[in-house]
């Protein structure tokens, strides 16, 4: 084992097939992965869907999170969103020349239980490792395909006035998180991430009901960003009220503190939902069910007029414009 990860690791040599054998192979291990191949052959016959994404998180661990944890969560619920159960994942590694061995060991471990969690397979991959000063430390890729399921139909175009907006619990956790996380910020207030793989709280809901019209997570950008998107898209205004939005004590503490906005700070391990008025109450049930979403509530509708835009009711009753944020306000959130 070696005690640093150095440039021939990357090289496609005897060094890098030690690493993936010796590390990523018994860590992940499955049939489809030992196979080793360029490309994962995966035979289907239903819809399936793939997607992809990248993180260079920082720092690499948080309270609550990793970004192994998070490179799962956020590909495993970029397909839920789609009403799609997630079945294998690709995982591709760029590491920097020097990154401590143990470091990339403890990563690849929350990568493989974040996956068993998950239900899904790492069953392809790639490896990288680059010189010194050309990455921070490790960034990672994860590509993720899955089969639709049967009659999930969530689409913006099924959007309507009157139907509700459910968040399933409470927001900010994971951008506090990273702030908290970084040198010199900790601040004192131990804010977990709230990263978790949505497949087991939404998909039971999915197969249930026709009731939910579309499904989104709010990360970058958060709760505020997500809804102007569906705004945008739709034309509809939507109406939301401050004093049934969810936020923990502590988030809402930082967020004071720094001057920020819980409505634009990220998270990993919730959704929105846009739900049918009057199957709303009985989707809510059925999420608060669940250890991820019982802290769901219904935080307001979709309106008609509005100029097509995010309104928030004040708890003085009073109302403003939520704007779709004009930048990160908090970069490598994921």
């Amino acid at each position: 084992m070696p005690e640093k990860i150095l440039l021939s690791h990357g090289s496609g040599g005897s060094a890098m097939q030690e690493l993936i054998r010796g590390l990523l192979l018994k860590k992940l291990h499955n049939p489809i992965l030992k196979e080793l191949t360029d490309a994962a052959l995966i035979r289907h016959r239903e819809r399936i869907a793939f997607t992809t994404d990248s993180f260079v998180v920082s720092p690499l661990f948080l309270r609550g999170a990793d970004i192994g944890k998070l490179a799962v969560c956020g590909t495993v619920n970029d397909l839920v969103m789609l009403g799609v159960q997630p079945e294998h994942l690709s995982l591709g590694l760029i590491i920097e020349e020097g990154l401590d061995y143990r470091t990339l060991e403890r990563i690849v471990d929350s990568i493989a239980s974040s996956a068993r969690r998950a239900g899904v397979s790492i069953v392809t991959g790639d490896l990288k490792v680059v010189e010194r000063g050309a990455a921070d430390k490790i960034f990672i890729n994860t590509s993720g395909i899955g089969r639709v399921i049967k009659g999930a139909d969530l689409s913006l175009k099924r959007i309507r006035p009157k139907d509700k907006i459910i968040v399933t619990g409470e927001i900010g956790s994971h951008g506090m998180a990273v702030v908290c996380g970084r040198k010199g910020a900790g601040l004192g207030f131990n804010i977990a991430s709230d990263c978790a793989s949505l497949n087991t709280l939404l998909l039971p809901v999915i197969r249930k009901t026709r009731a939910v019209k579309f499904m989104r997570d709010p990360t970058r950008g958060g709760v505020a960003a997500t809804l102007n998107e569906i705004a945008g898209a739709t034309g509809y205004g939507i109406l939301i009220k401050e004093k049934m939005i969810p936020v923990a004590p502590r988030v809402r503490m930082a967020c004071e503190l720094l001057g920020l906005d819980p409505l634009y700070v990220a998270n990993e391990g919730k959704a929105l939902l846009i739900v049918e008025a009057k199957g709303a109450e009985k989707v809510l049930k059925s999420l608060r069910k669940h250890s991820l979403g019982r802290k769901a509530k219904i935080i307001g509708e979709i309106r008609p007029g509005l100029g097509g835009k995010v309104v928030l009711e004040t708890r003085l009753g009073t109302e403003r414009i939520v704007d779709m944020p004009a930048g990160e306000i908090l970069p490598r959130i994921c």
